[in-house]
């Protein structure tokens, strides 16, 4: 499958924030945000990140992990979405494989599946940290953004985009209507705002104001008063390999595509993050002026040969690949 670069060439030399390769970590239905505690989870995540990863995660995430499936060897954070299925015109299910996002600048350094993390300062262009100092988020602190129960379009920085070619084509709130001959991409911007004081909320949203008011890497506007702490803007892109199942797209029908919770349609795109740098890693980056991709070395950074190492145990046991006569976890909830 040939995956593409964006025009990147027209971003200015001048550039600020991180930008790596996570490898998949596991498939499983855990969820140790929204559902803590809870064996299985409502539905199936793809999980990227450090092996502290269980059903129930609270504390210094990064203290207790031993390894990491990212490219930045002091990132124990955990990054999760839900999981993108086919749905077979006979009813049954396939999980959507996730491949390497292969863009922008010297391709995916031999990551396996798994997620692009980005952590922007201001834009992907500039960075503004004299007038406006970035933040790190402390030990603890986790958000979530958009839904699974969404019927309508969520709020702009979540989005689809048919892969054909060389091009990415527009930004889309729902999921594309035709095959798309490169996949489908996919991408969950979270919010810049925190309140200064909560690791969490009850909706895991509220502690965080969504400023932004473009899709893209554009500056988000100020923060309001009630979320003061302007903290990196943390976004997700993640490739479905949607192009095995194109053939079986029957020509005119409905988008056959769906998440691992269904739903109707593909508002309900969401993403979960937990922070688990080490120490001061990511302060040490969010203070460095016009530095890309990695900070200008002021982090340690690991082969993917490496990171590709990190695994973590089943502890679901249920089968979540290949053809299903249901997704998981849903025909427990029928029952």
């Amino acid at each position: 499958m040939k995956l593409l670069s964006v025009g990147f060439g027209l971003i200015p030399l001048v550039q600020a924030g991180l930008r790596f390769p996570c490898s998949t970590l596991t498939f499983q239905r855990l969820d140790p945000v929204v559902q803590p505690g809870s064996n299985p989870s409502a539905h199936l995540h793809h999980i990227v990140g450090g092996n502290a990863f269980n059903a129930t995660m609270t504390g210094d995430v990064g203290e207790r992990a031993t390894c990491t499936t990212c490219q930045m060897a002091e990132d124990f954070s955990n990054y999760w979405t839900a999981v993108m299925f086919f749905k077979h015109p006979n009813g049954s299910y396939h999980r959507v494989p996730v491949v390497p996002v292969q863009p922008l600048l010297g391709g995916s350094n031999g990551a396996q599946g798994g997620i692009t993390v980005y952590y922007t300062q201001y834009d992907l262009m500039r960075d503004n940290i004299q007038q406006q100092p970035i933040k790190a988020f402390p030990p603890g602190f986790r958000m979530t953004v958009g839904s699974p129960g969404s019927t309508s379009p969520p709020h702009v920085g979540l989005t689809y985009q048919c892969l054909q070619g060389g091009n990415r084509g527009p930004e889309m709130s729902d999921f594309p209507t035709k095959p798309c001959s490169g996949g489908i991409f996919t991408t969950h911007h979270f919010p810049a705002c925190w309140d200064g004081k909560s690791l969490d909320s009850p909706d895991h949203q509220s502690h965080m104001y969504n400023t932004i008011t473009m899709n893209g890497f554009t500056n988000a506007p100020p923060c309001p008063a009630s979320h003061p702490v302007r903290v990196p803007q943390v976004t997700y892109e993640t490739t479905w390999d949607t192009t095995k199942f194109n053939s079986m797209w029957p020509s005119g029908a409905p988008n056959p595509f769906v998440w691992s919770f269904e739903g109707t349609r593909g508002y309900g795109t969401h993403a979960d993050y937990m922070f688990g740098w080490k120490g001061d890693a990511l302060q040490r980056a969010m203070d460095k002026s016009e530095c890309f991709y990695d900070g200008c070395g002021a982090i340690k950074k690991q082969a993917m040969s490496i990171a590709n190492q990190c695994k973590i145990k089943d502890m679901v046991g249920e089968q979540t690949d290949g053809w299903l006569p249901a997704l998981p976890g849903m025909a427990e909830m029928k029952n």
